[in-house]
């Protein structure tokens, strides 16, 4: 969804959103390791607990290593959120879920109960989704903050429309290369076929949801659900979105998805004139999860290698060289290196959201704290903050070059601004920057390789 929350920004305000998720410091108490059982102490949990919160995920995993396994299943089933394994954060998490919640320790119900929405919803249980995100927000809604509450809005809000849809499926399917283009807004368009009507939809792998356009629904014979659920959150404005199941969805010809559920929003809601540019739809993470490994390069194609080959092309084709990346709510986390050709160890990575839906790349006042010394003398400028359209312009470097080491390789990036000051959001603090559109272009290509979890890139 953090691409179109960026769309209506740069129309609206010249600015795009980022998603926030405040920091939320860890109670646990004596009492909530006595119910629980699976502390080994107060200072024990709070150090995970910190290790949790700053994305430390490898040397949150060493850690886990050398605790028993009764102690360890929280924050491992906690790990197996982060890195993309539903099933095994759902083995471990759901026996949890009683103890958890009668410790009283809120914040450890807050991140199991998001964590296994996340998980339901991930492995294609609508009905299951829907409910633990119902359940989520009736138990602990009242002590979200107003960034937590709206990130909750689009589930609470959406799968209640779709609980008793069938799972989706992907059929098998050879590596195939797709042409794409970049759209008025900067965005990916990748071409799909929705029931053998070609379209082009915004690539978004930041995205929880598909989202269709009603005139496309309509066009195709699609069928529209009565209820509908009003939201706000997508746009800034309220908006009716109905729901929809998609019986055969093809990417570009080659990738087959049926029983797609999508959700149908009015074209009026995503229609910008400024630049005659009209949403068709929008592949959120299930589409994109059967995709695979993609690869996209800097001659507008993409290089798919799907989850699921046929048995004649199936080979071991997976990725393991790159960086390390994890799934954090709706962001991408990947964790970068601070030397050339050495992948990162734990405790010595820098974590930084990757954003192919933002236009600007900016680093952050962490980034700034470890390299000052390189803008000694230079001019200071103000920069409007991507995602904190209510904060004055804070003060800000341009880093003429910038080197980001992505596992056994190295690639330099121009001209980025870098914030001298935390700006008191975690979203923005926590992480060395957010690397979007504008630094991604000047590569030759990047890889987001799902079945192993490693983003890899080429220099051009």
């Amino acid at each position: 969804m953090k691409i179109l929350l960026w769309v209506a920004a740069v129309v609206q305000t010249a600015g795009f959103l980022v998603a926030q998720q405040p920091v939320v410091s860890p109670q646990p108490g004596a009492d909530a390791q006595v119910h629980t059982g699976i502390t080994s102490g107060i200072d024990a949990d709070g150090r995970l607990q910190s290790l949790l919160d700053d994305h430390q995920f490898l040397r949150l995993e060493l850690e886990l290593k050398q605790m028993p396994a009764e102690q360890a299943q929280f924050y491992q089933g906690l790990l197996a959120n982060r890195d993309n394994d539903p099933q095994k954060s759902i083995e471990l998490l759901e026996p949890l879920v009683a103890r958890v919640t009668a410790s009283g320790n809120a914040v450890q119900e807050k991140l199991l109960r998001k964590a296994l929405a996340e998980d339901y919803l991930r492995a294609g249980d609508w009905a299951k989704a829907a409910e633990a995100y119902q359940a989520l927000e009736a138990r602990l809604g009242a002590k979200l903050s107003a960034d937590e509450q709206d990130e909750l809005e689009l589930p609470v809000k959406l799968l209640p429309l779709a609980k008793g849809n069938p799972p989706m499926t992907v059929e098998p399917c050879d590596p195939f290369v797709m042409q794409v283009e970049k759209n008025s807004l900067g965005l990916i368009d990748v071409p799909v076929f929705v029931d053998a009507r070609p379209h082009a939809w915004i690539f978004d792998p930041t995205a929880p949801f598909n989202l269709i356009a009603r005139s496309t629904a309509k066009e195709v014979g699609l069928k529209v659900s009565e209820q509908s659920a009003t939201i706000r959150t997508l746009t800034g404005h309220p908006m009716a979105v109905h729901m929809t199941v998609i019986p055969r969805f093809t990417i570009a010809g080659k990738l087959t998805l049926r029983n797609m559920t999508a959700f149908v929003f009015d074209d009026a809601d995503y229609a910008f004139p400024e630049s005659h540019y009209g949403v068709e739809g929008v592949l959120g993470y299930a589409a994109l999860q059967a995709l695979g490994s993609v690869t996209i390069t800097a001659d507008d194609t993409i290089e798919v290698r799907p989850a699921r080959q046929s048995a004649l092309s199936a080979k071991d084709d997976r990725m393991t060289t790159g960086a390390p990346f994890f799934l954090d709510g709706d962001r991408i986390i990947v964790a970068l290196g601070k030397k050339s050709g050495e992948a990162p160890r734990a405790g010595d990575e820098s974590m930084y959201t990757i954003d192919a839906g933002s236009q600007q790349t900016y680093l952050t006042s962490r980034y700034y704290n470890e390299h000052s010394d390189d803008f000694a003398g230079q001019k200071m400028e103000l920069l409007a903050v991507p995602g904190a359209e209510n904060m004055p312009p804070q003060p800000a470097y341009t880093a003429e070059t910038v080197p980001l080491f992505v596992g056994a390789s190295s690639v330099e990036v121009h001209y980025i601004q870098v914030l001298t000051q935390p700006l008191g959001s975690a979203a923005l603090d926590d992480v060395y920057g957010v690397i979007g559109v504008d630094a991604l272009d000047q590569l030759g290509a990047y890889t987001f390789d799902y079945r192993t979890m490693q983003f890899a890139v080429k220099p051009r």
